[in-house]
């Protein structure tokens, strides 16, 4: 049976306000563009990810007012605020997840880049 210690990291999400802007100060730190901007119109943002060093960071802007990420932009400006595990089995995982005090704060969604994602926080976040 696998552990949760087994969840390799995929990318840091990280939020950003404006998007060209963003990508191209990292770029200027020696950031690579790994995928273009892609539109998630499900969840009312635009996606990017770049690379450094063998870090993948997943840029993420709104593009419109009820988008997924509006309400926490307001709160906590840019900055990294989420990390996407890969996984051989999502719902084995989750149920791990559960055990070990985290709480799903989505279902599994289709993503653009991502087939199956969902989310979790410590249950003490």
């Amino acid at each position: 049976m696998s552990d949760l210690s087994d969840l390799k990291v995929h990318h840091i999400g990280y939020l950003v306000k404006k998007g060209a802007p963003a990508r191209d100060a990292f770029l200027r730190l020696g950031y690579t563009v790994l995928q273009d901007w892609v539109r998630d119109e499900g969840r009312g943002i635009d996606i990017s990810f770049i690379g450094k060093d063998g870090t993948v960071l997943e840029l993420v802007t709104p593009f419109r007012e009820d988008s997924d990420v509006s309400g926490l932009l307001k709160r906590i400006k840019n900055c990294p605020y989420h990390i996407c595990y890969i996984s051989s089995s999502i719902e084995k995982d989750s149920v791990l997840l559960r055990e070990a005090g985290y709480l799903p704060i989505s279902g599994a969604l289709p993503a653009a880049e991502i087939p199956c994602a969902s989310s979790f926080i410590p249950s003490s976040a």
